[in-house]
């Protein structure tokens, strides 16, 4: 399909393009603006590097018998573990004899993955459900809400402790589990609220004269204009699925081989933690981490809150 531009024509995609380039640009020097949103973004490129590092390190520098992050053990130290900081484990080493550094590069992969893919579930869930229940109302927004309401009762991370004795949690279960329990809760409700405010629209009310069934509008025109609250959302809810994977693998409930809660979980099984300061380097690494990615996260769906909310930008 092409459009006329002046005495040309010029095929859509490169319209859509453009016009996708331009608003590009725009949300971007908004997100900039924000000064909190590219900080976040900047520690989140850190943990990034992190995650490609380690397995370039372990092909090339570290040895796989020392410094593999689950089967690892430094037998020059035996007797001295967990050993302090040094110039062979700049972080120090476990109660096992594992390399701290290497747990904490190589568990970044697991907490992105657990985080993102939970917090795609429950916006793609939440924004379906929002949207539906936004356009039908009646009987299939009761419903719903209801569901929502019940969800929302239950403190989320006791919740997951019961599910544990019934089902083993591995990281794809967790992220799984998660994701559609956080979708069928709040969002969803926030979600319908911005989607009956698209619902009214004159174009809404357009399309239906034009013969638009429901699937399409609630596709082309109710889902798209949702969208940008849904990914701010998502920023959130990774940081949230990041936090509640660490409690469970503190409290050994998950069936995960390593992440930053159970390297917390490995030494206060083995009593370190009663001595905090002086085996700081047990749980002082991997607590920095959950605090930082969580933290970024949140950074970043504040600075997106400026692009999404116009109250927000500037005049």
């Amino acid at each position: 399909m092409t459009t006329q531009v002046g005495t040309r024509f010029e095929p859509l995609w490169k319209i859509r393009l453009r016009l996708f380039l331009k608003s590009f640009q725009k949300n971007w020097a908004l997100f900039w603006e924000s000064r909190i949103g590219p900080i976040g973004l900047g520690i989140i490129l850190v943990f990034v590097l992190m995650m490609i590092a380690h397995p370039i390190l372990m092909a090339t520098v570290w040895e796989p018998r020392v410094y593999d992050p689950i089967m690892g053990f430094d037998p020059t130290l035996l007797g001295k573990h967990p050993a302090p900081p040094s110039r062979a484990h700049p972080l120090g080493t476990d109660p096992i004899g594992r390399d701290i550094l290497s747990q904490l590069m190589w568990s970044t992969r697991s907490e992105f993955a657990l985080g993102v893919t939970s917090a795609l579930i429950t916006v793609v869930i939440g924004t379906l459900i929002g949207a539906i229940c936004a356009y039908f109302g009646g009987v299939v927004d009761a419903i719903f809400m209801r569901i929502a309401d019940l969800v929302m009762l239950f403190p989320f991370i006791a919740l997951l402790m019961v599910l544990r004795s019934v089902v083993h949690l591995d990281l794809l279960r967790l992220a799984l589990v998660m994701g559609i329990l956080s979708g069928f809760g709040g969002i969803t409700i926030t979600l319908k609220a911005q989607a009956l405010t698209v619902k009214v629209k004159p174009y809404i009310e357009a399309a239906k004269v034009a013969g638009g069934s429901a699937f399409h509008i609630i596709r082309r025109h109710i889902i798209p204009n949702i969208m940008p609250l849904s990914f701010l959302y998502m920023m959130f809810n990774v940081t949230g699925a990041v936090f509640t994977e660490a409690v469970l693998s503190y409290f050994g409930l998950l069936d995960i081989r390593m992440s930053w809660g159970i390297m917390i979980h490995t030494a206060a099984s083995a009593g370190y933690l009663g001595a905090f300061s002086q085996y700081w380097w047990l749980w002082a690494p991997p607590g920095a981490a959950i605090t930082l990615l969580c933290f970024a996260f949140y950074l970043v769906g504040r600075g997106l809150d400026t692009v999404v909310n116009p109250r927000l930008r500037k005049r």
